[in-house]
C-alpha cells in the first residue's frame, strides 16, 4: 500500500509592471480603493447605451407602438448599469493585480494592513468557512476579473490565500511602532 502524497500549491503570480497588492481582493475592498476616475468612466460606460438609444429614436423613430420604446429604454438602462458596474469594477481590480499604475493603491494597502496588524486584528476579516473551503473560494475566485467579460465573479470570503508576502506589513508594523516608542521616550 502506497503512501498518502500531500500537495501544497502555491499561488500563481502574473508578472506586471506595477507591484501586487493583492491577487483576490475582496469585493468590498475593491468598491473601497475605487478612485473617482472609475466611478466617473463607470457612469458614462452605464449613460451610454440609453443615451445612444435615445438619440436614434429622436433622430430616426422607431414607431414601435404605443410603451415599446419606454420597455427598450429600460432594458437598455438595466443593461448599461449593469456594464458600467463591470467597467467600474474592473478598473479598480486591475490595480490589485498591478496591471495599472497603482502607486495610490499601494500606500492604502500598506496603511490598511499595517492598522490591522497594530490593532492585532487578522490581516484578511475572519471568515466563518473552514480552512478547506477558504481554499476552494480563493482558487475559484483568483485572477477572476480578467475573465469578467464572459463570467462575472467576485470574492466575497475572507481568507488569508492572496498571493502577496505579509511580512512587509508586520515590519513596517515594527518600525512605526520602534519609532513611536523613541519619540515617547525622548519626550
Amino acid at each position: 500500500m502506497s503512501n498518502p502524497q500531500t500537495y501544497e500549491f502555491t499561488s500563481k503570480t502574473v508578472q506586471t509592471e506595477y507591484p501586487l497588492i493583492d491577487n483576490d481582493p475582496h469585493f468590498k475592498r475593491v468598491v473601497r480603493y475605487a478612485r473617482p476616475s472609475d466611478y466617473v468612466h463607470g457612469v458614462v460606460a452605464a449613460a451610454a447605451g440609453p443615451g445612444l438609444l435615445y438619440t436614434m429614436e429622436k433622430m430616426a423613430p422607431s414607431q414601435v407602438g404605443k410603451g415599446g420604446f419606454a420597455r427598450a429604454m429600460r432594458l437598455c438602462g438595466v443593461i448599461g448599469l449593469t456594464g458600467g458596474f463591470f467597467y467600474f469594477y474592473q478598473r479598480s481590480i486591475l490595480r490589485f493585480y498591478g496591471m495599472s499604475e497603482n502607486r495610490r493603491e499601494v500606500d492604502l494597502d500598506m496603511r490598511e494592513m499595517v492598522d490591522r496588524v497594530k490593532a492585532g486584528q487578522p490581516l484578511y476579516g475572519v471568515s466563518q468557512l473552514t480552512p478547506s473551503m477558504q481554499g476552494v473560494a480563493a482558487r475559484q475566485s483568483r485572477y477572476s476579473a480578467l475573465f469578467m467579460g464572459v463570467l462575472p465573479w467576485f470574492n466575497f470570503v475572507n481568507h488569508n490565500q492572496h498571493g502577496v508576502d505579509t511580512a512587509k506589513y508586520y515590519q513596517q508594523a515594527e518600525k512605526e511602532l520602534e519609532a513611536e516608542r523613541l519619540a515617547q521616550g525622548g519626550a
